[in-house]
C-alpha cells in the first residue's frame, strides 16, 4: 500500500502531533479541515492530514464513493506508519476520518503508538436514522478520546448521544447549537462559528496536554 500523501501545519517542534482523516465527502485541504487545521496549530500543536485512495483519486476525474468505514482502516493504520511524528500522537479526524480511527485506536493504543483519539463531528447515525448506531465498538473503547459535537449535529444530537452507552475513556465536548460541522446559527443562539473553532481547539489543546 503507497504511503498516502500528507499535509502539515503548527509547529514542527510541537509536544503533540494531531493526525486527521477527512469526512466522506470533503478532501483533507476543503474548507472546512483547513479551519479546524488552523485552528489546531494556532494553540500550538502540530497537524498532519492525509486522504484516503478513493478521494485522492478524485482529483484525476475519477468519482469514487466512499467505501465502508471499516474498509478504510488499513489505510488509516498506514498513513500513522508514514507520519514522521517525533513525539506523542493522536489520531482522529472529521466525522467519517474520525470513525475510521476510532475503529483502529485501540490497537495502535495498546501497541503504544498513540497517546488518544480525537472525534470532530462524530456520525453516531446516518442522517434521519437514528435506528442504525455506529456505536458498538465505542461501549468498550480502552483509548482516551475526545469527541468535539454540535447540540444539533444531524449525524447524533446532544439528546440522542445522552441515551447512548459509551465507554468512560469517552469524554464529550458539546457546542451549543452546533451543526456537523461545528457551526452554530448565530442570529438564533448568538454563538459564532469563530468561536466554537476557538472553543473546541483550546479544550484539545488542554487534553493533549494531559496525554502527552
Amino acid at each position: 500500500m503507497a504511503a498516502p500523501r500528507l499535509m502539515f501545519d503548527g509547529p514542527a517542534a510541537a509536544p503533540c502531533t494531531v493526525l486527521l482523516g477527512h469526512g466522506a465527502g470533503a478532501a483533507m485541504d476543503s474548507p472546512g479541515m483547513n479551519r479546524l487545521a488552523e485552528a489546531l496549530a494556532g494553540v500550538g500543536l502540530r497537524v498532519a492530514r492525509f486522504e484516503f485512495a478513493y478521494m485522492a483519486a478524485r482529483r484525476d476525474g475519477q468519482r469514487k464513493p466512499p467505501p465502508r468505514a471499516e474498509t478504510l482502516c488499513p489505510e488509516y493504520e498506514a498513513a500513522v506508519a508514514a507520519l514522521p511524528a517525533k513525539g506523542p500522537l493522536v489520531i482522529g479526524g472529521k466525522s467519517m476520518g474520525g470513525r475510521v480511527a476510532s475503529l483502529v485506536a485501540d490497537t495502535l493504543h495498546d501497541r503504544g503508538r498513540i497517546a488518544g483519539l480525537l472525534c470532530l463531528g462524530y456520525p453516531f447515525h446516518p442522517i434521519a436514522k437514528p435506528q442504525q448506531l455506529r456505536t458498538a465498538h465505542l461501549a468498550t473503547l480502552r483509548t482516551p478520546t475526545l469527541v468535539v459535537q454540535g447540540t444539533r449535529d444531524a449525524f447524533g444530537t446532544r439528546a440522542e448521544v445522552e441515551g447512548y452507552t459509551l465507554s468512560p475513556s469517552i469524554r464529550l465536548l458539546w457546542l451549543e447549537d452546533g451543526d456537523h460541522d461545528l457551526k452554530p446559527r448565530k442570529a438564533i443562539s448568538g454563538h459564532t462559528a469563530a468561536g466554537h473553532l476557538a472553543t473546541m481547539a483550546n479544550a484539545v489543546a488542554d487534553w493533549t496536554s494531559g496525554l502527552c
